[in-house]
């Protein structure tokens, strides 16, 4: 806390510790005199000294002898109090700097994050509240690098998940302007998919943000699981149908729950669409309602490519579609990502699980009973 008048803490705790060593030499000093004189005299007197306890001793006066013993303590203290002053000031330096360290870590390393790196660590020191402090800031370089990867892994995505449809609009605009291609229905419909496209890429993005910041809107009511399964399943039965692709739906006992319906049929949907762009020809989709534990839960068992252990962790990651996906009818990579965040966003949660690469997936969607009070705790904003 150097500059601007004030001195640093360093000093501060120097001055402070040379203060007290000071007074403590001052005091003992006039003490030890006064205390010393009076002692002496009354001893003195009263004991008789000078006549002839020693021969040396006889030959000198009162006063000679109160003048010697002046003059030794004298020495005596000024001796002593200079040798306090020295080891309490190395003490005070020593013990400030002790304190101060850490201390000067901690602002390099802020400054240090200030600047974009945030993979300093602060050497924790032994101090209790120091160290609380330090690890602390060492957990925050963490947070804050971690979300620092995630914005640059973002930016990277939505740049290149965009630059796809810019890049058809852009190519038919300049066809259009050369003169390359006649201004017909055909174009102006590819022009407006691929603005569509970017539309739900954006507002895709604004939904997974609100969502993972607690700002997203629910407007709940009391629902039926299994008839909201069967709606989401409803909708899109037609595709399943046209990829040849066999869709049940089982509905089971299970507890009410309180949730938005709409954002409840856009996790199944979302879910749904991901198991039949994984699922070949041929294949099936099952779709079961039930109970787990007391919550209500809804699965989604696919016979499709399955997942390999190395991508359910990452299943759920914005953009993320696993190796050997590239010929799977997968959309933008934010359907499952936006699932599993308004399921949290519910209370509950959606998992993944797969007993391997060509063997199936199986999603689960995890929501708690409806209680007391549910419908406030999920319609505040978390």
């Amino acid at each position: 806390m150097s500059g601007g008048g004030r001195r640093s803490l360093t000093r501060r705790l120097v001055a402070t510790h040379l203060a007290v060593v000071a007074a403590g030499a001052l005091t003992m000093t006039i003490v030890a005199a006064i205390v010393t004189r009076e002692v002496y005299g009354r001893r003195v007197g009263g004991a008789g000294f000078g006549r002839g306890r020693t021969q040396a001793a006889g030959e000198l006066s009162q006063s000679e002898l109160t003048s010697a013993l002046d003059d030794a303590l004298l020495v005596a203290l000024v001796a002593g109090a200079t040798a306090a002053l020295v080891v309490g000031l190395a003490g005070a330096w020593w013990v400030s700097r002790r304190i101060v360290r850490p201390v000067d870590d901690m602002a390099d390393a802020a400054s240090r994050m200030s600047t974009g790196d945030y993979d300093v660590a602060v050497p924790v020191p032994p101090d209790a509240e120091l160290a609380t402090l330090a690890a602390s800031m060492n957990t925050l370089g963490r947070h804050l690098a971690e979300t620092e990867r995630r914005r640059s892994a973002l930016m990277a995505e939505v740049t290149h998940e965009l630059r796809t449809p810019l890049t058809v609009i852009r190519g038919q605009m300049e066809a259009l302007l050369d003169g390359d291609v006649e201004p017909d229905p055909a174009v102006f419909a590819a022009i407006t998919d691929e603005t569509s496209r970017m539309q739900r890429l954006v507002d895709d993005l604004g939904l997974l943000s609100r969502a993972e910041e607690g700002r997203l809107d629910l407007r709940v009511e009391h629902i039926d699981l299994a008839a909201l399964a069967g709606r989401a399943a409803d909708r899109l039965r037609p595709q399943f149908d046209a990829a040849d692709v066999a869709l049940e739906v089982s509905a089971q006992s299970a507890p009410e729950v309180v949730g938005d319906a709409d954002r409840l049929v856009q996790i199944l949907s979302n879910v749904l669409g991901n198991a039949l762009g994984h699922t070949p020809a041929g294949g099936s989709v099952t779709v079961t309602v039930g109970e787990s534990g007391g919550d209500a839960t809804v699965t989604v068992a696919d016979t499709g490519s399955g997942i390999g252990p190395d991508d359910v962790p990452r299943v759920f990651d914005r953009f993320y579609r696993g190796a050997g996906q590239a010929g799977a009818r997968t959309g933008r990579g934010l359907g499952l990502t936006i699932a599993r965040s308004l399921a949290r966003a519910h209370g509950g949660d959606l998992t993944a699980s797969s007993p391997g690469a060509g063997r199936g997936a199986t999603f689960t969607l995890v929501l708690p009973p409806h209680s007391g009070g549910r419908r406030d705790a999920i319609a505040a904003p978390r």
